[in-house]
């Protein structure tokens, strides 16, 4: 799932083609909202919440959320899809670009003063104007007893980390990730490395938390069954989930976290 630096670019770049400008077009292909068409009216602004984006266009907000399988891409007007058009959920365009979202797993249309209804639950945004480390220290202190690899994806403590973050996250602080919240040292560094790690990534394509823009990008992520960078233990992979989230992968050093 894409994770809070990749909705961020992703939000930047459709700004870049839309913002300021009218549509021209305007094709939501979900039952909801087949009927909703902003042909006419002007987009103000791409952003991205977490992972969440969100589209003002004139009174509307067009929220999508990509979940797995969805992307959105921007081409010139006229130009060929490099996906099947059975894919497309919406399809925004003006006169020289054409923005098509496909496979989205979220897609909804709602008046813009209605957006909390749909991201008013979430925490600050580790990438947005709301960043404030202080909320995200204590949203996350209020469940001492959760295993700290949890808390860290529940997106209403903090938005935009990932499974790929999360790993990287407790491998780097030395922290299993089922060790309780309460019982992490330093809390306020693992928040302060969050926010680096996702600002040093946003403007770049290829993820990194090594240092490395090719090869071995990652310490722990997608590596069970390799050697750890660091001591050389062999990196293991479980399941970690609970009522509020589903079980998802996590990677570990049992050397290098406790």
């Amino acid at each position: 799932m894409p994770e809070g630096d990749t909705i961020y670019r992703s939000a930047k770049n459709l700004n870049s083609v839309l913002a300021g400008t009218v549509l021209t077009r305007c094709d939501i292909r979900v039952p909801a909202f087949s009927t909703v068409d902003l042909t006419g009216e002007t987009v103000d602004e791409v952003v991205s919440r977490g992972k969440h984006l969100l589209m003002r266009v004139g009174e509307y907000t067009i929220h999508s959320h990509l979940k797995m399988e969805g992307t959105w891409h921007i081409y010139r007007a006229g130009s060929r899809w490099y996906r099947p058009e059975w894919e497309a959920r919406a399809i925004l365009a003006n006169e020289r670009y054409e923005t098509v979202g496909f496979q989205l797993g979220t897609l909804n249309v709602v008046k813009r003063a209605d957006e909390d209804s749909l991201v008013g639950y979430l925490g600050p945004d580790l990438l947005g104007p709301d960043w404030d480390p202080e909320l995200a220290l204590a949203n996350l202190r209020r469940e001492p007893q959760r295993e700290i690899g949890l808390a860290l994806l529940d997106q209403r403590n903090l938005a935009g980390l990932g499974n790929e973050y999360r790993a990287e996250l407790c491998f780097l602080r030395g922290v299993l990730p089922t060790r309780p919240v309460g019982e992490v040292k330093e809390l306020e560094k693992t928040v302060e490395l969050a926010k680096r790690l996702m600002e040093a990534n946003k403007d770049r394509p290829v993820r990194t938390t090594t240092g490395k823009l090719r090869g071995d990008t990652a310490w722990v992520y997608g590596r069970e069954g390799r050697p750890c960078f660091r001591c050389g233990t062999t990196i293991e992979r479980g399941e970690l989930g609970d009522t509020a989230l589903q079980l998802r992968d996590v990677y570990w050093c049992s050397h290098c976290q406790v």
